[in-house]
């Protein structure tokens, strides 16, 4: 069966770049102490994360047919009817997302969205203690969805036999009629996307000062991390 393509290009820059920039995020969470000086990319990379999803929010309403969101399907009914189908062996074809990965889609993003605004506000709230709770719950439930997302991919391809995972590689499904099918995959829009998030992270690399821990950024500062200095000012009273 002929594969026609439903997804634009920005669509699948977004869907790679949104998932590298966060297992990126994570790892670095996970494995690089907050004093060294690889931490300062946790913090970079997730802000970074926050301009990648403006991206998508603005495409979600200027973007071709199934990069927009009024194409999501999110109603409680059809992500009930799209579980009860699933096994069954003649599934109901999505051209788009379905319920499943459209829910996963639309919560991963809003994990994103309160990931950066945590990680921000536990630098400069006076509620700090309480951000740095949240901060991990937002990651690990982030987590949680893309791989709960991962494994209906995994099962829907072992079930059927369609390789689905292929959608968000070359933007192409099959069971797409011809009026279905998008003419225009927006290339110069995808390339453009990458280049900005790219260069987006290296401009937060730029402008932040690991001595003071501030970043400049379009005329805010923000302060990412403990100064430097203080802490060798408290570390030398201690010694005293």
């Amino acid at each position: 069966m002929k594969r026609r393509v439903v997804y634009d290009l920005p669509l699948r820059v977004f869907h790679w770049l949104f998932a590298g920039l966060f297992v990126m995020a994570f790892v670095i969470a996970k494995f690089i102490e907050d004093e060294s000086s690889l931490f300062s990319w946790h913090m970079i990379t997730g802000l970074t994360l926050g301009f990648l999803i403006l991206c998508r929010l603005i495409w979600g309403v200027i973007g071709t047919q199934h990069a927009k969101f009024s194409d999501f399907t999110l109603s409680f009914k059809s992500l009930r009817e799209y579980f009860s189908e699933i096994l069954s062996k003649n599934p109901r074809k999505w051209v788009g997302h379905n319920p499943a990965s459209s829910w996963a889609a639309v919560l991963m993003m809003l994990c994103g969205v309160g990931l950066v605004t945590t990680g921000v506000l536990m630098t400069s709230s006076s509620k700090k203690e309480w951000f740095e709770d949240v901060h991990p719950i937002l990651a690990y439930a982030f987590m949680a969805l893309a791989v709960l997302h991962i494994a209906g991919v995994i099962l829907h391809t072992l079930r059927h036999r369609e390789l689905i995972g292929l959608s968000m590689w070359d933007g192409k499904k099959t069971g797409v009629s011809d009026s279905e099918e998008i003419r225009d995959t927006q290339k110069v829009v995808g390339v453009l996307l990458g280049l900005a998030v790219v260069l987006f992270g290296f401009y937060l690399n730029k402008n932040y000062d690991q001595r003071t821990g501030k970043l400049e950024v379009f005329g805010l500062t923000l302060q990412l991390s403990e100064n430097q200095n203080d802490k060798t000012h408290s570390h030398q009273d201690d010694n005293d």
